[in-house]
């Protein structure tokens, strides 16, 4: 006689798959979710004036952004409402953050007005608005998926954090004009048509080269750990202006071995 045991066997196997993969695709959005609270907790600190923990809450922000991607691809949970979520969360965390993080530095923290300080900030969060909308809907098969067009707004953010830190004390003051360029000029770089190298195969789970995710990894936490804020400038800076040193330094790549430009390319 046929076992009446095995469809319901078979349904419960089913509904156990289902669950997982729904889990399985809710948790790229988790840390997206934690992506968007250290935004909103770095807005609600710079507020209160606590600039560095700011930074801090900043920084957080741009490793779950990382992160949330490289964890879809891994199980396979790359969606349109990811990538919709995704960009919202990143208008408040790297758009909204920074622009109120600077601003209350320059302007002390004294809510009077200040035309030109509202101007350069609001043009970065219309920058980082653009930059995102014109990411999610710029869909070229084509495209090199090595870079970026236009800078990245985490790393855009990345600029700000790391001059928070590395002379925050000389930020403050509307006499401090220079500072508005910490804004303005990463701003202008998100929506132009520069090219900026994207570290995603880096980062990718699936890359099967894992030795240059190894390397700049252990670059970075030794960096961070003996020397943080020349390591943040360094990283942030270099970043900013890889498009005007790439050209100069290319030359150099030469003497690099082919096996290790296959490792890490």
């Amino acid at each position: 006689m046929p076992n009446r045991r095995m469809p319901t066997r078979e349904f419960v196997r089913h509904r156990v798959r289902g669950s997982r993969r729904r889990a399985l695709a809710t948790l790229p959005s988790l840390f997206t979710l934690a992506n968007m609270m250290c935004g909103f907790g770095a807005i609600l600190v710079s507020i209160r004036g606590e600039y560095p923990l700011a930074a801090v809450l900043v920084g957080l922000s741009i490793i779950f952004d990382i992160t949330d991607g490289a964890v879809a691809r891994l199980v396979g949970a790359v969606t349109p409402f990811g990538l919709q979520f995704d960009s919202l969360a990143d208008l408040v965390s790297f758009g909204l953050a920074p622009a109120l993080l600077a601003f209350t530095i320059f302007s002390e923290g004294r809510d009077e007005w200040d035309p030109l300080g509202w101007i350069v900030c609001f043009l970065w969060v219309a920058c980082a608005a653009i930059r995102l909308a014109r990411f999610n809907t710029t869909i070229d098969p084509t495209a090199d998926k090595r870079y970026f067009t236009g800078m990245p707004s985490p790393g855009a953010a990345g600029v700000v954090l790391a001059s928070v830190f590395a002379f925050g004390d000389q930020m403050q003051g509307r006499d401090r004009l220079w500072v508005l360029l910490i804004v303005a000029v990463p701003a202008i770089l998100m929506v132009t048509n520069i090219r900026f190298r994207s570290f995603r195969s880096l980062v990718s789970p699936k890359s099967g080269k894992p030795y240059g995710l190894i390397g700049m990894a252990i670059a970075l936490v030794v960096g961070f750990a003996l020397w943080p804020v020349v390591t943040g400038i360094l990283l942030a800076y270099g970043y900013l202006l890889a498009p005007l040193l790439l050209p100069v330094v290319s030359p150099l790549a030469r003497l690099v071995p082919d096996r290790l430009k296959e490792a890490l390319s």
